[in-house]
């Protein structure tokens, strides 16, 4: 039995949301503010059973306070008939097999038909048709008095709906539980047609066990914390509770008996003065209230703050635990507090474990550096593959979802586990499958492939991004950070000298990812649209001639350059020389790559520049800095031929015949600039598409 989707409604930033779990483990990841906390949140909201899990007005969706608002102040009240309760809604679809043990979704299944096993849980804080009638009531009052203040007191601000809400919404918004139909056609639930789960006394508690670790963890290298050492009480009580390792805890109470023996010999001689004065004031009557001091060691308080986790650090030396770094402390405190919860899971010996058992790990990486975030993401599967396993063979699976912001979790992982979250709209985030880039790739598996074992190996930082540079080579690996560097100086001191401000953060303070793809920016154009950002392409034009071999663009009568074709849909070079940024622009619809002014890909190439149009990179550079690479020569250990910067050479004989290596030439223009880079100029194309990405 499995939770194989969830669904959220009006929470935060979850304003129609939907993901589905994989049966094990489900990587949540996306860049800050996607909703990944969000989801721990509503789950532990409907599921929890704490103070933290209230409600606050701020729980609700932004779009969705404007809609109450709007039907709050409405002249015109909503019939009873017409109305649908208002609110945050949380949907847990679970599927049951011919195998699962039914006892206990038995009340809450809506559907007997063999062919439908899927049950609906719907958990919500709404306002009913009476809350919403009161509430408009109530309102109106309030809005009165407010006015009435206003005329009272000068100066007084009246208070809005807002604040109303904001103080007194649960006296209009009820929690509900209900189980509700499924319809296999459009796989959605009904909710029409359901069971009130409060009415019908019904409990899910043996159905959905859920917990979680919070990325807001209590680990600290302070001295005197002994957080580490408090769990290890609370994993013996756990062991204890559940009947495991039964001799151990029989010989340890057996020990203790022993020493309460010895102890209240000890208590008697100690507190002897004592006792003798509360004799002395009458206070003890000979075999009546006669009081004795004597040892009650247990076995389970006996290990709170009396267990310590210290660090081997040889043979004769233990440091605490406070001693060692965050990262480690954090691992072993998240390796000891699953080991807690794994326990709560399984429940006492005589309480079946829940038919599901949900564990959500939020953010396992904090203080820890890259090569432990590896360690953990491999063994965790390891670690909670056996699920919830008793001796008495009441045994249940687990299902894990855990978040992430790391590209390092996210390069060692199965690239189908993971749900990426992105922006819907401003105000409401869409979580996607990743193994659905499967399926839109259709037959070009061997792309698909290509793209997934790139993802995985290095450049998994693109998830996190909020925009993105894919680029050729090591050229423009080496180069392009400093040319946004560069761009931000450049606009500082052009808005400087203008009385003007920036509206738009610097390159290098946004959030931008820089992924090499070669030649195959074409293959990653799914990839691009799958996540949603702003990405600019950088290319060459890669003029040939007749024979189909390389030439300058002056003499070339097609170019070879694949990505090009694809996204300009094979224009002809003539066409490529005179477009403008503006017929750079692109949006994918209907599956195809448009020119559109709102376009959110851009792709640039070499463009005519003070009458000349390069091909390449070093071509385009050497053009317009020729001056700069000649004075410098000397020291640019990627060049050869350096006589030919003196004879009138053009620059694409230059860039052909004089440079050596091309990852030395970006090297060397990177050693001899100056400290603004003021000594040397960006290609125009390679400028126009970064003063592009710039712009948000």
């Amino acid at each position: 039995m499995k939770i194989f989707k969830i669904e959220v409604e009006n929470y935060r930033l979850l304003k129609d949301f939907s993901m589905d779990l994989e049966n094990e483990l489900s990587l949540v990841i996306g860049k800050n503010n996607t909703g990944k906390t969000s989801i721990l949140s509503v789950l532990d909201k409907f599921l929890g059973h704490s103070e933290r899990t209230k409600f606050t007005f701020d729980d609700f969706n932004i779009d969705f306070k404007k809609v109450l608002k709007e039907k709050i102040l409405a002249d015109e009240a909503i019939i009873e008939e017409d109305y649908k309760r208002l609110g945050i809604r949380l949907s847990l679809f679970i599927e049951y097999t011919e195998t699962d043990n039914l006892s206990n979704v038995s009340r809450v299944m809506m559907d007997l038909d063999p062919d439908n096993n899927v049950i609906v849980l719907g958990f919500d804080y709404t306002l009913d048709y009476n809350g919403y009638t009161r509430l408009r009531k109530d309102f109106r009052e309030f809005e009165v008095k407010e006015k009435q203040k206003e005329q009272e007191k000068n100066g007084y601000k009246p208070r809005s709906l807002t604040d109303l809400l904001k103080s007194s919404h649960t006296l209009y918004f009820k929690t509900g539980r209900r189980s509700l139909a499924f319809d296999p056609a459009t796989k959605k639930a009904v909710e029409d047609t359901s069971i009130d789960l409060e009415t019908e006394k019904i409990s899910i508690g043996d159905i959905i066990n859920f917990k979680y670790i919070s990325a807001k963890r209590e680990v600290a290298n302070k001295d005197m914390d002994k957080t580490l050492s408090g769990q290890t009480s609370r994993i013996y009580k756990r062991t204890e509770t559940n009947d495991e390792q039964n001799k151990a805890v029989e010989d340890f109470k057996d020990k203790l008996s022993e020493t309460d023996t010895h102890l209240s010999g000890i208590y008697k001689t100690l507190f002897d003065g004592i006792v003798k004065k509360v004799k002395d004031f009458g206070g003890v009557k000979i075999n009546e209230s006669e009081i004795e001091i004597i040892s009650t060691l247990q076995h389970r308080e006996l290990l709170e703050g009396n267990t310590t986790v210290v660090y081997k650090h040889d043979v004769d030396n233990h440091l605490p635990e406070h001693y060692n770094g965050l990262g480690y402390m954090n691992l072993i405190s998240m390796i000891f507090e699953i080991e807690i919860l794994v326990h709560e899971f399984k429940r006492e010996k005589d309480k079946k474990p829940a038919d599901i058992n949900l564990l959500f790990i939020e953010e396992p990486e904090a203080h820890t550096h890259p090569q432990m975030q590896y360690v953990f993401i491999k063994n965790i599967k390891k670690l909670l593959e056996e699920g919830i396993k008793r001796e008495d063979g009441e045994n249940r699976e687990l299902q894990y979802i855990i978040t992430t912001h790391s590209a390092h979790i996210v390069a060692d992982s199965d690239f189908d586990t993971i749900k990426y979250l992105r922006k819907g709209n401003q105000n409401g985030v869409v979580a996607r499958n990743l193994k659905a880039l499967k399926d839109e790739y259709g037959t070009e598996t061997t792309q698909y492939q290509f793209l997934k074992q790139y993802l995985t190996i290095s450049r998994a930082e693109i998830f996190f991004a909020d925009k993105a540079i894919l680029i050729e080579g090591d050229t423009e690996r080496i180069l392009v950070p400093t040319l946004m560097r560069k761009v931000d100086i450049e606009e500082e001191k052009r808005l400087t000298a203008a009385g003007e401000q920036d509206e738009h953060l610097p390159m290098l303070s946004q959030n931008i990812s820089i992924i090499e793809v070669g030649a195959y920016s074409q293959i990653f154009e799914k990839f691009i649209d799958f996540l949603g950002i702003k990405a600019l392409v950088i290319t060459d034009l890669d003029a040939v001639n007749d024979d189909g071999k390389k030439c300058d663009v002056t003499t070339g009568v097609d170019y070879s350059n694949e990505a090009i074709k694809f996204f300009f849909n094979n224009p002809s070079l003539a066409d490529l020389k005179g477009f403008t940024i503006a017929n750079k622009l692109f949006n994918k619809i209907a599956g195809v790559w448009t020119n559109q002014a709102s376009g959110q890909l851009s792709v640039v190439y070499q463009t005519d520049e003070n009458g000349y149009n390069a091909r390449s990179f070093e071509d385009a550079f050497i053009h317009i800095n020729k001056v700069y690479v000649n004075d410098n020569k000397a020291g640019f250990r990627g060049l050869q031929n350096k006589e030919l910067f003196e004879n009138g050479t053009g620059a694409y004989d230059l860039a052909e015949r004089c440079i050596k290596k091309k990852t030395h030439f970006a090297l060397d223009i990177l050693y001899h600039s100056n400290a603004d880079f003021s000594n040397w100029e960006i290609p125009a194309y390679i400028k126009e598409g970064l003063l592009w990405l710039k712009k948000d």
